[in-house]
């Protein structure tokens, strides 16, 4: 019979995974950075990805985020959102952005293109120095993860390029630390003061023990599934649905993407059963005092056609949609 113990842990184990997948970060692996207060700083040490075969010490992650006005069948259901894995991260076309690309020539559709355009992050591992987080629930393994946005990722990534830079950051025994440092920039977090350390320094004999017990982790491991194409064709219309104002079907859709908190259809088993917090919280670019805020702007397209007369700031969403379906028309 099980201790009490035990059925306490196995509680908390299901708790943690609810909602998720095994990358769902219920080990607390993932340092949540993005929840330090505005002016405070926290030290990270990289490390190389445990991968050999990979030039980086990071994998880059590319999602896109589906906004529904609500749940099918729910009563004053909110919003929710659900990401779904961008397959050009794996180099393949992907169906979402073949349509949304195309928006980017009609100045009226650009900020429709850039809220459903991919979000790019940089999935790292390594040792936090120096954190400001109190409430932090240290794990076993003091190797964490980060999950890192484009704007701190431009910080990290011009170093690389410095001559004068001698050893990789992820030296053992001559890296540089990384602090990220958060601001506020019209209201909003802001990451553009973070910066690496000057001077080179090693691991401690702890980091270097910890290091020696835990190994280090092979980072595409967190990286979603690559879709199937049947997993492609719901995106697609999961996509069309959010497009039109519907609600989220979790009939329909549950089986393979869903949002966070949304139980997968009883007897399913088919799909990627990817939610929206498989990895990281919600990225958008929120004020300072969200807990779930970190960086995640996007190089999404210039407008390639002739400016045409921007969309006055009270047009309806029917008409932008009326738009958007008149140009898929044409093609």
């Amino acid at each position: 019979m099980a201790s009490l113990a035990e059925i306490r842990a196995r509680l908390q184990a299901a708790e943690s995974n609810k909602g998720g997948n095994q990358q769902s970060g219920g080990d607390n692996a993932i340092y949540p950075h993005w929840n330090i207060d505005e002016g405070q700083s926290a030290t990270l040490r990289f490390l190389p990805d445990g991968d050999s075969k990979n030039t980086f010490f990071w994998v880059e992650r590319a999602m896109i985020k589906l906004p529904f006005n609500g749940i099918k069948g729910e009563m004053d259901s909110k919003q929710v959102q659900v990401q779904v894995p961008c397959v050009e991260m794996w180099g393949e076309a992907c169906p979402i952005l073949a349509e949304v690309r195309t928006w980017f020539k009609d100045k009226a559709l650009e900020d429709m293109g850039r809220k459903y355009w991919k979000k790019r992050s940089y999935i790292m591992q390594g040792f936090v120095r120096e954190n400001p987080l109190a409430d932090d629930k240290h794990p076993e393994n003091p190797i964490r993860r980060f999950i890192i946005g484009p704007q701190i990722f431009q910080t990290i990534k011009s170093a690389l390029m410095d001559p004068e830079l001698e050893e990789l950051p992820t030296d053992l025994m001559r890296g540089l630390d990384f602090r990220i440092t958060k601001t506020s920039k019209g209201g909003y977090a802001d990451y553009s003061t973070s910066k690496w350390a000057r001077k080179e320094s090693a691991l401690t004999e702890a980091e270097q023990a910890a290091l020696e017990a835990h190994g280090l982790f092979t980072l595409s491991d967190f990286l979603p599934k690559k879709p199937s194409e049947a997993e492609l064709k719901v995106m697609k219309e999961m996509f069309e649905a959010s497009v039109d104002g519907k609600p989220y079907d979790p009939d329909r859709w549950g089986a393979y993407f869903r949002p966070a908190g949304v139980a997968a259809p009883q007897g399913s088993s088919t799909g990627s059963e990817t939610v929206a917090e498989s990895v990281a919280p919600e990225a958008k670019s929120a004020p300072v005092s969200s807990t779930s805020s970190f960086d995640d702007e996007d190089d999404a397209p210039a407008a390639t056609a002739p400016v045409q007369k921007p969309a006055a700031s009270g047009q309806k969403a029917e008409d932008i949609l009326a738009m958007i379906r008149a140009r898929q028309n044409k093609q």
